[in-house]
């Protein structure tokens, strides 16, 4: 049984940077996407960034420019940059795999953006 487990987040003041991770463990192979959520307090989990096999990478209007996801194929993991962190995007995020038909979400990791 596969289980992915996101890292990197933690408090940060406006306009600094955080990298998020998200890793697999257990039989997780034939990733068709990878991608990041976040849902804040009274909010709906909402996309941040999506990549896949053969499709462009999407990102929310509201973080493009600023975050980047990028994907280590070998260790089957997933990252996200984001610089210039604004006080909106404080939320728990969390990161999902697309395996044919089945999605695997990690727990989620807070990130906080403060003064």
């Amino acid at each position: 049984q596969g289980r992915l487990v996101e890292s990197g987040g933690g408090l940060v003041q406006p306009g600094g940077s955080l990298r998020l991770s998200c890793a697999a463990s257990g039989s997780i192979f034939s990733i068709n996407a990878m991608g990041w959520y976040r849902q804040a307090p009274g909010k709906q989990r909402e996309l941040v960034a999506f990549m896949c096999s053969g499709c462009t990478t999407n990102y929310a209007d509201s973080v493009k420019g600023r975050f980047t996801i990028s994907r280590d194929n070998v260790k089957n993991e997933v990252y996200l940059q984001m610089n210039t962190l604004k006080p909106e995007d404080t939320a728990v995020y969390y990161c999902k795999y697309q395996v044919g038909l089945r999605d695997y979400w990690g727990q989620g990791t807070q990130v906080t953006v403060s003064s």
